[in-house]
């Protein structure tokens, strides 16, 4: 992994309750989605992560998944959840 500050929302032990907090399934508590992480953190795939996504540096709103075969390409947005992807390649 890299040097990035990850979050709760990053986590593959968050569940998302609404926008601002989300359920912790290790420590069994609610947790806010944009805290810092604790030593159990096992990062979720998200298009972010994948080495498929493309996106504008300065505009990471949206961006596109290279391996989409469809035209034109398949729009994504960084936080999508990928863990069902086939197309998913960790960088």
């Amino acid at each position: 992994m890299s040097d990035e500050k990850y979050v709760h929302k990053d986590c593959r032990n968050y569940a998302p309750i609404d926008v601002r907090k989300g359920f912790c399934h290790v420590h069994k508590k609610e947790v806010p989605a944009d805290t810092e992480v604790c030593a159990k953190f096992e990062r979720i795939a998200k298009c972010r992560y994948c080495k498929n996504f493309c996106a504008d540096k300065e505009k990471i709103e949206l961006g596109v998944c290279e391996a989409s075969m469809s035209k034109p390409k398949f729009v994504a947005y960084p936080d999508m959840v990928a863990v069902t992807c086939e197309m998913y390649k960790e960088t």
